[in-house]
């Protein structure tokens, strides 16, 4: 019963929409009916400046990272299934008709609770690909995948099946954007200070 209650309160966490809350108390455009239509981070820093994007983009991150820590201390065997979870429920979430983020707030979430140096390789792949690129979303595909590569050929510990599961929702999530790279008519990377 308490493995069924956990996941259960890890997807409800997940669901927690704080881009368009954030939105919302600040009086600004609803993310699901502007821009990319998506209540994550990049949405939210698009529409209505850095400020918010990086409140959106922490907040996201910290439902994951608290959740999972505190699961950790209670059992570290629900890890695995409680990051899922916590995954589908910010992607999929129950308040919003199933139509949630792109789950890479909570990915880098999931990363930092696997391991400090895993979160920091995330965040450094993103940034050198970021700086390269000027493509967020393509900036995240392949910090995702160069965690899962990471932890296969390096690390070599017991969470690349999980890894795995959640890059095939990310590059899922991510299939509009891909399409757009490949057209060469995806936004780059364009700083609104508010």
């Amino acid at each position: 019963m308490i493995f069924y209650a956990i996941i259960f309160l890890s997807y409800l966490i997940g669901s927690i929409p704080f881009g368009l809350v954030i939105s919302n108390i600040n009086k600004k455009k609803d993310p699901r009916l502007h821009g990319s239509r998506n209540i994550g981070a990049t949405n939210v820093l698009r529409l209505s400046g850095l400020k918010l994007g990086l409140l959106t983009l922490f907040l996201d991150f910290a439902k994951s990272i608290i959740t999972l820590k505190l699961i950790i201390s209670i059992n570290p065997d629900f890890f695995s299934s409680a990051s899922i979870a916590l995954f589908l429920g910010h992607v999929f979430p129950i308040w919003l008709k199933f139509k949630g983020g792109k789950g890479i707030a909570v990915f880098i979430g999931i990363s930092f609770s696997i391991s400090l140096i895993h979160g920091l390789f995330f965040l450094i792949t993103w940034v050198i690909t970021a700086f390269l690129t000027k493509y967020s979303s393509l900036s995240a595909l392949v910090a995702s995948i160069s965690i899962l590569g990471y932890n296969m050929f390096i690390d070599s510990n017991s969470f690349s099946v999980l890894l795995l599961i959640l890059n095939i929702f990310i590059f899922i999530k991510h299939k509009e954007n891909i399409i757009r790279i490949l057209n060469k008519k995806e936004s780059k990377i364009k700083l609104k200070i508010n």
